[in-house]
């Protein structure tokens, strides 16, 4: 598919995103965190997608799964949903929790198109879903973020032209803030209050999406390891 295309697809799902929640806080009973690793093997593009559920209430881990593949679709900026979904779709197929809300490691709305891969893939998903970015992205390329001020829960709003887009978070006092955005089917308000209370002690990066960091890593190597063996 040509750049047109693939815009044409998201400006047509830009228009179905929901930023207001569509869950009571008593209803959000587990969280899944999403992430991927990528590989070359020879001149193939690899990825892992993993899935942590933890249960909201005691952070335990609920269950883990992940999917690998080949990567078809090349990097361009501004679309990487149509590379990563394919995976995190079929990761998802393999769960046998239904997680009440997705956390990415990524953006959602603070995107050119409001479509970042946590907000494409809540479409595919049928649920709520957040992007917390552990880097800045210029949604405009010209528009920067201010520092939040250096205590836990301060943050800054990401705006650019008179709307927002997310918000530069400080989890933790003298920490790097995270990029949160809304993915769909949710509140910005929500969303930070969420990324605070998800985050630990050990971590600035919410305990779900840390999780899935981890886990792709450990895969990797794994799947790296196993490749070369059979070889």
């Amino acid at each position: 598919m040509t750049e047109t295309e693939l815009e044409k697809i998201q400006n047509e799902l830009k228009g179905k995103i929901s930023l207001e929640d569509s869950f009571s806080d008593a209803e959000l009973k587990t969280v899944a965190g999403v992430d991927l690793a990528y590989w070359k093997e020879q001149s193939t593009e690899q990825a892992v997608c993993c899935i942590v559920v933890i249960d909201r209430a005691t952070r335990r881990v609920v269950e883990k799964k992940h999917f690998a593949g080949r990567i078809d679709v090349p990097y361009i900026p501004g679309f990487l949903a149509f590379r990563e979904l394919p995976l995190v779709q079929r990761a998802v197929e393999l769960l046998e929790t239904e997680p009440d809300l997705f956390v990415f490691d990524g953006n959602g709305y603070l995107h050119p198109r409001h479509m970042g891969i946590a907000t494409h893939a809540s479409f595919y998903l049928n649920k709520p879903t957040i992007g917390i970015a552990k880097t800045y992205f210029r949604a405009d390329k010209k528009t920067d973020y201010t520092e939040p001020e250096n205590q836990a829960g301060s943050y800054t709003d990401i705006v650019i032209g008179s709307e927002v887009y997310g918000r530069a978070l400080r989890t933790h006092k003298d920490v790097k803030p995270v990029f949160v955005s809304v993915g769909n089917n949710i509140s910005l308000e929500t969303a930070c209050r969420l990324a605070m209370e998800l985050t630990g002690k050990e971590s600035h990066i919410p305990i779900p999406t840390r999780l899935a960091d981890l886990e792709t890593h450990i895969m990797r190597e794994a799947l790296r390891k196993d490749k070369e063996e059979h070889q």
